[in-house]
């Protein structure tokens, strides 16, 4: 019975010191993270370039149509 009251708190305290491990970042993990963080700031600047060519050819279309009706 005492080992039963005793093993909770340990699993707890093991637990938390788990967890409080797995926040630190290695240097590994800091770099995917930036790479990360890059391609997604890349992704982003691709869209919005194809956006704004989308949206360019779309008033070039218009104008076209406008002169031939």
């Amino acid at each position: 019975m005492c080992s039963e009251k005793l093993s909770l708190p340990v699993l707890v305290t093991l637990i938390i010191i788990g967890l409080a491990a797995c926040e630190k970042q290695g240097p590994a993990e800091r770099a995917g993270e930036k790479m990360d963080n890059a391609a997604e700031k890349m992704g982003d600047k691709i869209e919005d370039a194809t956006d704004k060519a989308g949206d360019k050819l779309e008033d070039a279309g218009d104008k076209i149509e406008d002169k031939t009706d």
